[in-house]
């Protein structure tokens, strides 16, 4: 019997698994409502580089309008959200808050779920808050489509299980695996001889067994 998951916070692990709350949810949302205004102010910048390489001696900021604005920052928004649910289960807000975005059966959304919700989101904000008085934690989106949003942090680099990085060495004096080794623990058949090392095991089991063994010497040969 294994240990609890080192790999998961400690003051997390009672809450893995369990819904999210409103208090999470909301400061998982505004992370991601900050991750969108910084792509739409990279994208602003990136439109004035071009003017400016284009023109520039007759360069000037572009001039914005607030429809153009709101139109831009609803789409990033919807974007950026169907793509985080549908190719990772989580946005980055979510990711910083432990959180996971999953259908009833805990899977990943798929492309067309992960975007109605993502467009139910982000049309539709209030209905976030119907998850603070729903017994089960859930919002109007998450009633609606189907899907939950659960506590799950990710697994930290180091915990059990884990395979050796890129470039790691063995210990000083360990032999790597031959792959032809019998199992730990494992004892020759009665009347079998001990394995020598780097030969396969079955090679040394008696004659009379099931494994036909090595073929016997060709007749007149002794």
């Amino acid at each position: 019997m294994t240990g609890p998951d080192i790999t998961v916070p400690r003051e997390a692990r009672p809450y893995q698994g369990e819904s999210a709350g409103i208090v999470t949810r909301v400061v998982a949302a505004t992370i991601d409502a900050v991750v969108v205004g910084v792509i739409l102010g990279a994208g602003y910048l990136g439109w004035a580089a071009v003017i400016f390489l284009l023109d520039p001696l007759a360069f000037t900021f572009p001039q914005t309008n607030l429809l153009v604005s709101l139109t831009a920052g609803l789409f990033v928004a919807t974007i950026y959200l169907w793509l985080a649910w549908w190719l990772l289960g989580r946005t980055y807000g979510a990711h910083i808050m432990g959180i996971r975005v999953s259908g009833r059966r805990g899977r990943r959304l798929g492309p067309l779920r992960a975007l109605a919700r993502a467009g139910f989101c982000v049309f539709f904000p209030i209905g976030l808050f119907w998850c603070a008085i729903s017994p089960r934690r859930r919002s109007v989106q998450d009633v609606v489509l189907f899907t939950k949003v659960v506590y799950d942090w990710l697994p930290r680099p180091g915990g059990p299980g884990a395979h050796p990085a890129a470039g790691a060495h063995a210990p000083a004096g360990a032999r790597p695996p031959t792959g032809s080794e019998p199992l730990a623990g494992a004892q020759p058949p009665a009347g079998g001889q001990p394995p020598v090392e780097g030969e396969p095991y079955r090679r040394h089991w008696p004659a009379h067994s099931d494994d036909p063994g090595p073929a016997s010497a060709e007749p007149g040969q002794s």
